[in-house]
């Protein structure tokens, strides 16, 4: 357990010093210090190195006891071998350090003589009042005091995602999803071994964090299920969290018990688990990052009524068959009223049903006026919209040919990108205004993520999914989420 001034130590530091610093552009105390100084981290920097010496500018000093006495420290970075660290723990509390981050391997991870060291270490963190994240973790991540802690890239946009994980590789996935994306992070931290801290106790605190609004975890192992499932029904009700948990097979389970020296839970029992506590559990990586963006960007749904509007017939089928697929979502009766008023828009051979296919017949301020038509129905509680990006992608075509510029080009390009940005801000703007989701799928996200489309998408802070399922499998989350709400009465 921690309190809440620890947690701030380790987040919100005044200042850092990297114990076991080095000059060597290799080792773990080369790059904790450099990514914390090149990131931008504005509080104190300081360094340790048995030999002296200085790293990246900073004069290292032998140990923490010969710090400069104004300095302010609340959080050491741990790069020494596990034979110094109860020593170190001891020097940090002399000089009031409140939170230490343990990069050091030879824990519970390495055996029995390595769990007996990391329950001496426990013990003595908790002795002397020091919070121990880790150990054997790759860092700690906190875009508001712009502070990247941590022996791997990247550092991650500035956001509203937290994340907790029992990998140190899942926080570095996580966080090229938010490079890629545009969708930032708040908080971020590799557990480790979770010795003392663990990733309930991570989430409890992002639930009270006002940078954070959506817990995100990678869990491997739980050594006490019905404490951790107690700890995470008190956070659901505030805040959504969503889950990606290794070892749901024998195999994993291996896997797991050598990795963290986890004990892997029963996957069904787990399962049960989530589905009570309205924990969203998701089954890969990418669908764990985009629950995760959908909840930090889009407004829950009201209810299960989802249409979809599309500039083209085929992907507007593919998507009315997951919306059917899912279990918590409807793909929505085309209301006549709302036909009628699409009729004023549109000529005669639109779809006239949902999926809602312009089917080549929108005008330069038709698709902006559909999506506005249909989220202000009361019959509809989510879009999804579909075929941003083609005006651009053709633009795209005539810039790189031989006839660029020339033969009028230079109008049509910036008409028809100008038009891409326009629905893209649209739809986040029609959306803000009803307090309805309205999803943008298109595999230019991933294709041409510098179209006009996909690129003003990630400029109005939403995500721009690859494909149409994906778009239906984070709203179904949502939709779950949002019903777990209503039926507590949170809602």
């Amino acid at each position: 357990m921690s309190t809440a001034e620890q947690m701030r130590a380790l987040f919100d530091p005044r200042g850092v010093v990297v114990a076991g610093a080095s000059s060597h552009p290799g080792k773990f105390g080369f790059v904790a210090l450099h990514n914390i100084l090149s990131q931008g981290y504005e509080g104190q920097v300081y360094a340790t190195n048995r030999d002296g010496g200085t790293v990246l500018g900073i004069e290292t000093v032998a140990s923490v006891d010969d710090l400069p006495a104004d300095a302010t420290v609340d959080l050491v970075f741990v790069c020494t071998p596990a034979a110094a660290n109860l020593e170190l723990l001891a020097a940090c509390a002399r000089r009031g350090i409140g939170a230490a981050f343990i990069t050091s391997a030879g824990y519970g991870e390495a055996g029995e003589d390595g769990r007996r060291a990391e329950r001496e270490l426990v013990a003595r963190a908790e002795e002397l009042g020091v919070l121990v994240a880790g150990p054997n973790g790759q860092g700690v991540i906190s875009t508001p005091s712009k502070l990247c802690a941590q022996i791997v890239a990247p550092c991650p946009p500035p956001g509203r995602i937290g994340v907790a994980s029992q990998s140190g590789n899942f926080v570095s996935s996580f966080q090229n999803y938010a490079v890629q994306t545009g969708i930032g992070i708040s908080r971020a931290v590799s557990a480790g071994n979770a010795a003392m801290v663990g990733v309930p106790d991570y989430l409890d605190f992002y639930a009270h964090d006002p940078e954070t609004a959506v817990g995100l975890a990678y869990v491997e192992g739980i050594r006490d299920g019905r404490a951790f499932f107690d700890r995470l029904r008190a956070i659901t009700p505030l805040q959504p969290f969503v889950v990606l948990k290794g070892g749901a097979t024998a195999g994993g389970q291996r896997a797991a018990a050598s990795h963290t020296g986890a004990l892997a839970s029963d996957d069904r029992v787990f399962d049960g688990m989530c589905r009570q506590a309205g924990i969203t559990r998701a089954d890969t990586v990418e669908e764990a990052f985009e629950a995760a963006a959908t909840f930090a960007t889009q407004p829950l749904p009201k209810g299960p009524n989802v249409a979809v509007v599309t500039t083209a017939g085929g992907w507007g089928v593919v998507t009315a068959d997951a919306i059917t697929r899912s279990a918590e979502l409807v793909l929505a009766e085309m209301p006549e009223d709302l036909k009628a008023e699409i009729d004023t828009k549109l000529p005669p051979r639109w779809s006239r049903n949902n999926p809602i296919d312009l089917a080549g017949g929108e005008t330069r301020d038709t698709i902006p006026e559909v999506l506005e038509m249909v989220a202000r129905h009361p019959n509809i509680d989510a879009i999804v919209y579909l075929g941003l990006g083609i005006q651009s992608n053709q633009a795209q075509l005539m810039k790189d040919g031989p006839y660029f510029p020339g033969d009028g080009l230079e109008r049509i390009v910036a008409y028809h990108e100008r038009q891409d940005e326009r629905f893209a801000r649209a739809a986040a703007e029609i959306s803000d205004a009803t307090g309805k989701p309205i999803l943008t799928a298109t595999e230019l996200a991933i294709a041409a993520p510098d179209n006009p489309g996909p690129r003003t998408v990630r400029e109005t802070g939403r995500l721009c999914y690859a494909a149409s399922n994906r778009a239906v499998t984070a709203l179904g989350h949502l939709r779950r989420y949002a019903r777990w709400r209503e039926h507590r009465g949170l809602s």
